[in-house]
């Protein structure tokens, strides 16, 4: 993949889980047909993750693998804390404080962060500045009082 990632889109977390949200948006990214890397901070976060998502809603499914269950290539979603594509996916989620050098190649790269973490707070200005910078198309989502997702002008 050479392409420049399409759009950067920060989603603020304020009444959910990074589980939670996670396992949402990654089940619209397989419903439209796309693949995902999940990159984390940590090997051990990655394996949490892994295994959160086989239980994260009783009534699907969400394909998915990381080091531990192999064959990264075959997996729709691959879970990792390596800078990697082994499954040749469409889009970049990152988590976790987890940072991408390449992030091009993307159609989408979501920054996933914790608003009540003032560290995550603080690392998301830095690194919307920086694809800023860089000429990225940017967009900034955050949780409403009822649980949704409303798109905030910046």
């Amino acid at each position: 993949m050479t392409e420049p990632v399409g759009e950067v889109a920060f989603y603020h977390l304020t009444r959910s889980t990074l589980e939670q949200t996670l396992g949402q948006l990654l089940q619209k990214t397989i419903d439209a047909g796309k693949r995902a890397v999940v990159m984390t901070g940590s090997a051990e976060r990655a394996e949490d993750i892994n295994t959160v998502l086989w239980t994260h809603n009783p009534a699907s499914w969400l394909p998915h693998g990381a080091r531990t269950d192999g064959e990264a290539e075959s997996q729709p979603i691959w879970i990792t804390e390596k800078e990697e594509n082994p499954n040749d996916a469409h889009f970049l989620f990152l988590s976790d404080g987890a940072s991408s050098l390449s992030a091009d190649g993307y159609e989408r790269c979501f920054e996933i962060f914790d608003g009540h973490d003032e560290t995550a707070l603080g690392s998301a200005r830095e690194k919307w500045k920086s694809y800023k910078d860089s000429g990225l198309q940017l967009t900034y989502w955050q949780q409403t009082d009822s649980g949704g997702w409303e798109k905030k002008e910046v």
